[in-house]
């Protein structure tokens, strides 16, 4: 086993380790131990990370399938599911545990019972400590009759400090990639990511621009609550953010209760594609606040417009922003407030209508705050 040990070792600290796919790490560090003599049928390795909605993520191997990555949901921690189950006592203790899985009774956690279901006979969890102090687990189960042997649970225990060196850079890269997309949204994220990270680093863009705004947030904030506003606040925002998203636009901005987003061209494959992105997310907005599903409906209004902006990072050289501005920004602003004056749903500038292949309504030329001649405005029927 000792020979075992420094092979497995050399690969996780040396080539593992540099793999950017945890579930190739995984499968590699399974692989090596199954071909050294290791009877394993299912290894399982749980990262926590650092989301909004998810409380870990991780990969999960088995002899039937190799490798699969899985998440789990944050409201999971709640639940049976892992409230005294080997994962929590693993957690809290910072110890390993190791059950036969041949001989259980009905106080056992639903865990133990589902493997043993799947043919396991031994179970051995192992905590795997990151340098930031966080715990994480690592499980190994295998089938054979007897279980694993003494020296077999040693090796595991002992090759959890190369492993937690292995997977470590990965859960970092990941657990950073959520926190940029959770504040800064999809496409910055992505592009922070890759360097643009410099003040001024920015680049132009074409792209159908969004303004959505919610309508009497100031009647609604003197009538509830404090914890009923922001309730409402948050099922709008997902609602928005949900709808943007899903149509390849990237949200920008929380502003208030407004809402800031592009649908750049060259992602969309044309004008005329970025605009009919941006109307199709104003109406899965609008089917969405209106189906309260016994909350109270929501109404907006929206603005759009087509123009270049300058997207990337403003601010001082220690706090940045990663934004759009330009005078297409301001102007689609200024129509979301015309929105509101002349009492219509969604407004659209005079670029966007002509790139757009759907009807539009005239409104007339009307003055813009910024602008020296009155601008013509349409209303989009959503």
């Amino acid at each position: 086993m000792a020979d075992v040990g420094r092979e497995v070792t050399d690969w996780l600290v040396a080539e593992g380790r540099l793999l950017a796919d945890p579930v190739a790490l995984v499968d590699g560090f399974c692989h090596r131990l199954i071909a050294a003599g290791l009877p394993l049928q299912r290894v399982r390795i749980g990262q926590s990370i650092t989301h909004p909605l998810l409380t870990a993520w991780g990969v999960v191997w088995t002899t039937a399938r190799g490798g699969e990555d899985f998440v789990i949901d944050r409201k999971v921690l709640l639940t049976s599911t892992f409230l005294g189950s080997p994962y929590e006592a693993v957690l809290v203790s910072r110890r390993p545990l190791r059950r036969a899985l041949t001989a259980l009774g009905p106080g056992d956690h639903t865990i133990f019972h589902e493997l043993a279901e799947a043919g396991g006979t031994d179970y051995l969890a192992v905590p795997i400590v990151y340098g930031n102090a966080t715990v994480q687990v690592a499980s190994f189960v295998t089938d054979r009759p007897s279980g694993f042997t003494g020296d077999e649970a040693a090796l595991l225990e002992r090759l959890r400090h190369p492993l937690a060196a292995a997977m470590e850079p990965t859960a970092m890269r990941r657990s950073a990639a959520s926190l940029l997309r959770t504040y800064l949204g999809v496409g910055p994220a992505d592009r922070v990511a890759e360097g643009a990270i410099r003040r001024g680093d920015v680049v132009a863009v074409d792209a159908a621009i969004l303004f959505v705004d919610m309508r009497g947030f100031t009647a609604l904030s003197e009538r509830l609550s404090s914890a009923a506003v922001l309730q409402v606040l948050d099922r709008y925002f997902e609602t928005v953010a949900q709808a943007i998203v899903d149509r390849g636009g990237d949200v920008l901005k929380f502003l208030g209760d407004g809402v800031l987003a592009i649908f750049p061209v060259e992602q969309a494959g044309s004008a005329a594609a970025a605009c009919d992105a941006a109307v199709s997310a104003v109406r899965a907005i609008r089917r969405g606040l209106a189906d309260g599903a016994g909350a109270e409906p929501l109404a907006v209004a929206t603005a759009l417009h087509l123009g270049p902006v300058l997207y990337g990072n403003i601010g001082s050289p220690d706090r940045l922003d990663f934004t759009v501005l330009g005078p297409a920004v301001n102007l689609t602003s200024r129509l979301e407030g015309l929105a509101k004056q002349l009492d219509r749903p969604t407004v659209c500038s005079d670029a966007f209508r002509q790139a757009w292949d759907g009807a539009a309504e005239p409104l007339g030329a009307h003055p813009i705050r910024g602008l020296a001649e009155p601008q013509p405005v349409f209303a989009i029927a959503v």
